[in-house]
């Protein structure tokens, strides 16, 4: 048997444990991480190479809990992870309420899952869209005191990078926050 058999075994079998042990459909988990079924059921019946693909390896390591470097195929991408601290905060709380991956996408409606999943890779930065977050927040039962901070932040790096200067528009910046505080009742 050639290594690279092996190694697909290796994935395949994992993946086949995982949604045994979760009980999760295979319908749920091509959606958690943006494939079609019959992509999800090609490389549970080993009808393909495992997976090489750096996004879709992250995506289905990030639904099973688990790092992408676990699996052989998995090559690190040549860009950067974002470091986001609200992400990381929002994982944090995740993991104080002791829910699986799976547990936390479950609480989505279907068409969100995906968005989750990237956000929790390092693909996508915490949302600036407050209902979004709020969304994620209430999940989380985290409190818009908590989460304010981190999206203040976000907003500014957001602004800042647009070509705002904060120290010359402080003001304004300022007259702005309060606004958004006192409408969020923060």
């Amino acid at each position: 048997m050639s290594t690279t058999v092996g190694t697909q075994a290796n994935s395949s079998d994992r993946l086949i444990q995982f949604l045994d042990e979760t009980n999760l459909h295979k319908k749920d988990f091509a959606e958690m991480i943006g494939v079609t079924l019959s992509y999800v059921y090609s490389l549970i019946d080993r009808e393909i190479a495992f997976s090489t693909r750096t996004t879709t390896l992250e995506r289905i390591a990030v639904v099973m809990g688990m790092e992408p470097e676990d699996f052989p195929e998995y090559k690190r991408p040549e860009e950067p992870r974002l470091l986001d601290p609200g992400i990381e905060f929002l994982k944090q709380r995740q993991g104080q309420m002791g829910l699986s991956n799976v547990q936390l996408l479950k609480k989505f409606p279907r068409n969100q899952r995906l968005e989750i999943v990237d956000m929790w890779r390092g693909a996508l930065p915490m949302p600036l869209d407050w209902s979004q977050l709020s969304a994620v927040s209430n999940v989380l039962e985290i409190q818009k005191d908590d989460i304010y901070p981190y999206w203040q932040a976000r907003l500014q790096q957001y602004l800042t990078a647009g070509g705002i200067d904060p120290l010359a528009n402080i003001g304004l910046l300022n007259a702005m926050f309060t606004g958004v505080k006192n409408y969020l009742k923060v």
